[in-house]
């Protein structure tokens, strides 16, 4: 454990460095981050300008779920996006052959060996937006606690998906479309779940599971969800991580190298 996380210390320092030598793609960033929340706030304002509300959701509790969404959305492009993407350009130009070779963990080289800052604005703003909307429904710091456990699972869901997805690219090698499909699909998580139709919604929680990654750390929040859905997170989180361990090893068994 010592040594992957001296590893990780080199990978990031490194990757922060060069990234840093771009200074002003941080304000780029912010700029964009920025835009799309405001984005986001007037598709949701849209809903509501009416006095019509999602059932059992007003708008500062709406406001929740968009605020964790746009955290999630800034982890996702400081840690997910600069690693899962190149999945696919490691096999492409058989540099992933390196990657095999090297005395570490390769799905742990390839899920952290760099990091992006350029999602630290989503985390800013998001923390932000979840503070104001807090902050009008009296929540305190106990009540945000609740929301960890759900969250770091979500995040655990969303990585193994992800990470599932590039490992196809061993078979496929181009599946460019079938990340952005998926991060497509994601993008339902800004909403309540009941904002969709019941079909949808089964979708959303069963199949490609959206509600665990937004509504259910909402709910956590607002003191409405139970232990069994905590439990659920939990199970589904660890189960989909070692299913991505799984398949990972499978994917391997079936990598010719670029040389073969």
């Amino acid at each position: 454990m010592e040594r992957y996380l001296q590893t990780l210390k080199l990978f990031w320092s490194a990757a922060i460095a060069a990234e840093l030598e771009y200074r002003f793609n941080f304000i780029i960033a912010a700029i964009s981050s920025i835009g799309s929340l405001f984005g986001s706030l007037f598709g949701l304002f849209l809903f509501y300008r009416t006095g019509y509300k999602f059932e059992g959701w007003n708008w500062e509790e709406a406001l929740i779920i968009l605020a964790i969404f746009t955290i999630l959305q800034g982890l996702s492009a400081i840690f997910l996006i600069p690693n899962l993407n190149r999945i696919v350009e490691q096999v492409q130009q058989g540099t992933l052959d390196f990657v095999l070779l090297k005395p570490i963990s390769s799905q742990f080289w390839l899920s952290t060996r760099t990091v992006s800052p350029w999602g630290i604005p989503d985390v800013i703003f998001g923390g932000l937006l979840l503070g104001y909307a807090g902050s009008k429904l009296g929540l305190g710091f106990v009540d945000y606690l609740f929301s960890i456990v759900p969250l770091v699972c979500g995040i655990i869901i969303l990585y193994s998906l992800w990470f599932m997805l590039g490992s196809t690219s061993i078979w496929f090698v181009k599946i460019y479309n079938v990340t952005e499909v998926l991060r497509s699909l994601l993008e339902a998580g800004r909403y309540p779940m009941v904002a969709y139709p019941t079909a949808y919604r089964f979708f959303f929680t069963f199949l490609v599971p959206v509600a665990f990654l937004t509504t259910v750390p909402a709910q956590a929040i607002l003191g409405r969800v139970g232990g069994s859905w905590i439990l659920g997170s939990l199970i589904l989180a660890g189960g989909l991580f070692f299913a991505s361990i799984q398949f990972w090893r499978l994917a391997l068994r079936y990598y010719t190298s670029a040389s073969s």
